[in-house]
């Protein structure tokens, strides 16, 4: 070699030229990442890391690594009773805010549980059963510091008007009990086998719009329910839809309303509304909202056994049977015709009170930072509800207007529903015959004055600001729910969130991107009008994954975006367009209908003479697209790490 090079020495320097020449060339261009080739994914590890991600993504198990067998036990048992773990660290000084807390919430749920049990069709001892036994069982296996259990109104009226269309509940008393407590088990089944397969993500899909419609749509079938009690009228509709019970109160207006009733309702109801208001303007007099319906069914019961207002027409309570929940194991429907039937109502009052139990734990864990593990909660109300339904309770879940209480009064763990339950045991041993003369108008006040908290209005007009078509389901739900019933708005918010869901995957955004002046940073030029096209160079992001359901519709749109330029170019003597560049950073999977759409993309584009090149794929697309061979269709230098690269390596190639 070095005898070539002797023989010609103008050929070596020549070629040194050619060396320095380029290398000063290459210094002056900006460096080009290339895109390497992802190594193969392994099957297994794969599928593993997606069921984790999907099943596990908190890692429960993370606590019992590297422990012993015995210590291993003791955190299982922690971990399905977490009162062993905090109880470790209780004292007087927790237990006094507890017991204030405690008491707070009994004198607010126990005229509550009354009125909700008549929501239900049932007699109003089982109102206050359920708020005896499911807050006991709760207490021992639930996470959440704040939430206070027992029967809600929506839950209430929605396995109300689901078992009455199945059952009278005059006429067919036991049977109507048996398929509510039918109904409560399964519903426990439900919320238990959700939170015990961690299958909690699937209440994720009833949208916080549709919730906000469909509890102020309930909120107000509830309100217009109580005016029978409220009126005083005897003869009333079964229907809840607006149209039905506004007929049933006019054609009562001329014999059926009863005034000192009215007189008694309309009273309680603005002291109600009256201390709500002092509560809510000033958060040192929490206590005054709580215990207004307490004072409110003491004064009004000695206002009717002093004036014996009960034989000028005014409704009373009667009777309500004394003594704890007797066990009900023995009616429940473990066969028989009914048994379906309170399977499918059991399941979506489960799956409701759920819902609600979820929003109130997770409200009341930011605002005091601490964290619940939203399956092993699923689990414990699942429990407490197949425990409640073997002792004559009906659904119970978390109460928001309880659990405000709670927190307000200084709440520091389950144990204020311990007391709570202690309470109401009290109540149900000694203190129900009181409840004798307790007239049915300001149970309908405290209803009503407990559910207008349900119409967040200002949700409403957020909704309406930000997504119109989120205030579209909230509207759908709402008037379902009022002028039909709770299931058809429940399937109108079910069907609405779905829906929206299916837009979003089958219609992606698809923008087109310009350069934003002085920097190397491409964004939508709808976005930014500043931003401006690459000349011969169109340049697009798809801004969701590409499946199946919206491959065609991707490649379909991006075709014509292409088209609509070529047109805009014919018509100002531009250069026409050479290369299309997809952003593909907001993809975030790739399945076999979206390489092929992109194979077909790919194949339009040759036959308009124009190259497609991609930008900063993903791990997941890259391994896809390279296992399906998509690279060598298109060419390993077709695919760039940012679309400045993928600009910048276009550009010069532009031809005139």
């Amino acid at each position: 070699m070095s005898r070539r090079v002797d023989d010609n020495p103008e050929e070596m320097e020549t070629d040194i030229s050619r060396v320095a020449s380029s290398r000063r060339h290459s210094e002056n261009l900006p460096y080009v990442h290339k895109v390497g080739v992802p190594p193969k994914p392994n099957l297994l590890k794969e599928i593993t890391e997606t069921v984790k991600e999907t099943f596990f993504h908190d890692d429960p198990l993370r606590h019992f690594k590297d422990q012993s067998k015995t210590k291993k036990l003791v955190l299982g048992i922690q971990a399905v009773f977490p009162i062993l773990d905090w109880g470790r660290s209780y004292n007087l000084s927790k237990f006094k805010g507890d017991l204030i807390a405690g008491l707070t919430i009994a004198s607010l749920c126990i005229p509550q549980d009354i009125g909700y049990a008549r929501l239900t069709n049932l007699d109003p001892q089982y109102g206050l059963y359920s708020s005896f036994v499911p807050p006991l069982v709760y207490a021992f296996m639930g996470s959440s510091r704040d939430i206070a259990i027992g029967p809600v109104a929506v839950v209430s009226l929605l396995l109300g008007s689901m078992l009455q269309q199945e059952l009278d509940p005059v006429k067919q008393k036991l049977e109507y009990q048996s398929l509510a407590f039918t109904a409560t088990f399964f519903a426990g089944i439900t919320q238990f086998v959700l939170g015990f397969f961690r299958l909690g993500f699937l209440i994720d899909f009833l949208s916080h719009a549709a919730i906000v419609g469909f509890m102020a749509g309930a909120a107000i079938t509830i309100s217009l329910q109580q005016l029978k009690g409220l009126l005083g009228i005897k003869k009333f509709t079964k229907e809840t839809d607006i149209v039905s019970v506004m007929r049933s109160v006019f054609a009562a207006a001329h014999h059926g309303w009863n005034w000192q009733t009215i007189v008694i309702g309309i009273t309680f109801l603005a002291f109600l509304l009256v201390a709500k208001f002092i509560g809510k303007k000033n958060k040192k007099y929490f206590w005054v909202p709580a215990i207004a319906p307490l004072i409110s069914v003491i004064l009004s019961t000695l206002f009717v056994f002093i004036f014996h207002a009960e034989k000028d027409g005014v409704q009373i309570v009667k009777h309500i049977d004394r003594g704890i929940n007797p066990p009900s194991v023995k009616e429940i429907y473990f066969s028989g015709e009914y048994l379906a039937k309170g399977f499918r109502i059991g399941a979506i009052a489960g799956l409701i009170a759920l819902t609600e139990a979820a929003a109130i734990g997770r409200t009341f864990a930011a605002l005091k930072d601490y964290q619940i593990d939203g399956n092993k909660e699923m689990v414990a109300l699942g429990t407490m509800n197949i425990v409640g339904s073997m002792t004559s309770c009906y659904v119970a879940t978390g109460s928001f207007s309880r659990s405000a209480v709670n927190y307000m009064a200084g709440c520091q763990t389950a144990v204020s529903n311990i007391i709570m339950s202690f309470v109401v045991l009290l109540t149900l041993e000694l203190i129900t015959p009181l409840f004798k003369y307790t007239p049915n108008a300001i149970l309908a006040s405290i209803i009503i004055s407990a559910v207008i908290g349900l119409i967040d209005i200002d949700a409403m007009t957020l909704l309406y600001k930000i997504d119109k078509f989120d205030f579209v389901a909230c509207m759908g739900a709402f008037l379902g729910v009022v002028f039909h019933s709770v299931e058809i708005g429940l399937l109108i918010a079910v069907s609405i969130s779905f829906a929206k869901i299916l837009l979003q995957v089958t219609r992606p955004r698809i923008a087109v991107l310009g350069k934003v002046p002085r920097t190397t940073v491409y964004r939508n030029i709808q976005q930014y009008p500043e931003a401006t096209k690459v000349s011969g160079i169109l340049i697009v992001r798809v801004d969701s994954a590409i499946y199946f359901s919206n491959s065609n519709y991707m490649r379909d749109r991006i075709l014509r975006w292409l088209t609509d330029e070529e047109e805009q170019i014919k018509e100002t003597n531009q250069q026409k367009i050479q290369c299309l560049i997809v952003e593909m950073s907001p993809v975030t999977d790739v399945d076999t209908s979206g390489i092929h759409a992109l194979e077909d993309l790919f194949k339009s584009l040759q036959k308009r003479n124009v190259e497609l090149v991609l930008a900063n794929p993903g791990q997941m697309v890259l391994d896809k697209l390279h296992a399906s061979g998509f690279p060598d269709m298109i060419g390993e230098d077709k695919i760039f790490l940012t679309v400045a690269d993928a600009v910048m390596t276009c550009a010069p190639k532009m031809e005139p």
